[in-house]
């Protein structure tokens, strides 16, 4: 696998309470992709007490989020 191209993270982590379209996301973190490929370290702003943890790409920024 390719290294990444900057120190950026790779990904946003989130605690999710709830499910479908009544789950509340809260970003709580980011993730780094490993220089070999095969892992994550993981950095978290806050520690939930109940929920999930979800790691997911990050969406680019929208027009209406950038103003």
């Amino acid at each position: 696998m390719k290294k990444p191209a900057s120190n950026r993270p790779s990904h946003a982590v989130y605690v999710v309470e709830g499910e479908g379209e009544n789950a509340f996301w809260t970003k709580i973190g980011a993730a780094w992709m490993h220089d070999d490929g095969e892992g994550y370290n993981i950095q978290l702003t806050a520690m939930p007490l109940n929920g999930r943890l979800v790691v997911r790409k990050p969406k680019p920024p929208t027009e209406e989020a950038a103003r």
